[in-house]
């Protein structure tokens, strides 16, 4: 073929990505289509492994937004887990609130807690905004313990209604449907944020913050909104702990298994995508509970660190990453 007759070809249509309408709506088939799967299931522990994955589905997307997108690691996971953990606990001693108000409560004091966070911090970057954050789960973990209205170290026991809603036939798949609701929303709006301009301004403020600045990239203003938004998911991920279990206490709240699967599992599935912290939360919270049925839940972080060590050798940009470089 002639150079002319090339020259004159159409150039190929770039890739037609799916709209956000369009993806909110296939998510939403999705959890539907889930929901009524585990409800077929009808078993309880399949309930309890579900709610397991999908809260930490919620979790690692909810880290992906500052850790993964904006380049601002956050050590502190366990903090705002736990917020919107004892927020449930304290609305519902103190208003009477069910699991449905105290999910919204707490999506509120998360993202208040992330917006203090971003202003507290805001000339920290790298290991020093790391540090920060850390800091701040000791502080919240400290306030808790001493605090006697929820319980104290001693904890809080809370007792699940009688009268499941919506017509489940438990309350265990009432909390499943709950989680995979939120599971498809935070994966749906990781998404969108992705594939925004506030993902463009992210994705800027990640590889190079001073260039973005003198860019004229409202750093700042970005840092604050991602610092609230995933603040506010994470508090979301942690408010229906205390159903889950009919018992929280400050040890478990605050966790070093939420702090470290926050940062392992986008790592492992992949941090530039949405889709990476569903397929590592997916993978390794499945490992996890297999592990904690067969082995011991001693296991848990054994395998989060083996898993961890032979993604970084192997895959340092995540299974997205991976799939990428063969294509």
């Amino acid at each position: 073929m002639s150079e002319t007759a090339m020259t004159a070809l159409p150039a190929p249509a770039p890739p037609r990505r799916m709209g956000h309408a369009s993806f909110w709506l296939a998510t939403a088939a999705a959890a539907a289509l889930i929901i009524l799967a585990l409800r077929g299931i009808g078993s309880e522990y399949a309930y309890f492994a579900a709610t397991f994955v999908l809260q930490y589905v919620v979790l690692a997307t909810a880290w992906n937004i500052l850790g993964g997108y904006a380049g601002y690691v956050n050590f502190g996971a366990a903090a705002f887990f736990a917020a919107g953990a004892y927020t449930t606990v304290a609305a519902g001693k103190a208003l009477g609130f069910g699991l449905l108000p105290c999910v919204g409560l707490a999506a509120i004091v998360g993202g208040i807690l992330g917006f203090g966070t971003g202003l507290l911090t805001l000339r920290l970057r790298g290991a020093y905004f790391a540090i920060a954050t850390l800091c701040l789960s000791v502080v919240l973990q400290t306030a808790v313990t001493n605090w006697s209205y929820v319980g104290g170290s001693r904890g809080a026991y809370v007792i699940r209604p009688r009268d499941v809603p919506f017509g489940f036939d438990s309350y265990g798949g009432y909390l499943c449907a709950l989680a995979v609701v939120l599971a498809a929303v935070a994966v749906a709006l990781a998404r969108t944020i992705e594939t925004s301009r506030l993902g463009l301004g992210l994705a800027a403020l990640r590889d190079d913050e001073m260039a973005a600045e003198a860019a004229g990239v409202p750093t700042l203003r970005l840092k604050l909104i991602a610092t609230s938004i995933s603040g506010a998911m994470m508090a979301v991920a942690g408010a229906p702990l205390p159903y889950l279990g009919s018992y929280v206490e400050p040890n478990s709240a605050f966790g070093l298994a939420y702090a470290v699967n926050a940062i392992a599992m986008p790592l492992i599935g992949g941090t530039a995508s949405w889709a990476g912290p569903l397929i590592g939360a997916v993978l390794l919270a499945s490992l996890q509970q297999a592990a904690t049925v067969t082995i011991s839940s001693a296991a848990n972080l054994m395998i989060v660190g083996v898993v961890l060590v032979v993604f970084v050798c192997v895959a340092p940009h995540g299974i997205i990453g991976l799939f990428r470089k063969r294509i």
